[in-house]
């Protein structure tokens, strides 16, 4: 379809998958945000409200020596935190890179460049039902990728 002169391209972020094996978000989740606030990019993390609380606490001591910059969507300052943390959001407001936690959903990925799906490979419900929306997202014609760890925790990917 042609654009309209003056209308602004819109594009679709590129999903990635991460399906965890041998790990837990919490051990990969650190690495993954340093990778993001690296290419100066602000990321939100979407997770359940009864998670919200623990993943504060996580990424402020998750290192002895380092923290990850954050805050809270349901407090002061949200829209200047490098890594904002939501169990709410709808849209992304201003982040380059979402990250969905236990089947969260974005509604608004305007703006966004990359959208990273955690997949709890202990769990057939969360396979279940990220398996949907792959198929979904795929079946949309979205830019897909898919990671799955080996025995020895690397990531590999698979598609």
């Amino acid at each position: 379809m042609a654009q309209a002169a003056g209308e602004a391209e819109v594009s679709a972020p590129d999903y990635w998958f991460y399906h965890l094996e041998a790990s837990t978000v919490q051990s990969v989740l650190p690495d993954l945000m340093e990778k993001v606030l690296g290419r100066g990019w602000r990321a939100l993390i979407k997770c359940r409200e009864s998670d919200l609380g623990e993943l504060d606490q996580f990424l402020w001591t998750y290192k002895n020596d380092s923290f990850l910059p954050h805050g809270r969507d349901d407090q002061p300052q949200a829209d200047q935190q490098p890594i904002l943390l939501s169990a709410s959001a709808t849209k992304a407001d201003g982040a380059d890179c979402i990250v969905l936690l236990d089947g969260a959903e974005v509604s608004d990925l305007s703006g966004v460049s990359r959208c990273i799906v955690m997949i709890n490979g202990r769990s057939s419900e969360d396979i279940a039902r990220e398996r949907k929306r792959w198929k979904t997202l795929s079946d949309a014609g979205h830019t897909l990728s898919y990671f799955q760890q080996d025995e020895r925790g690397a990531w590999q990917k698979k598609s």
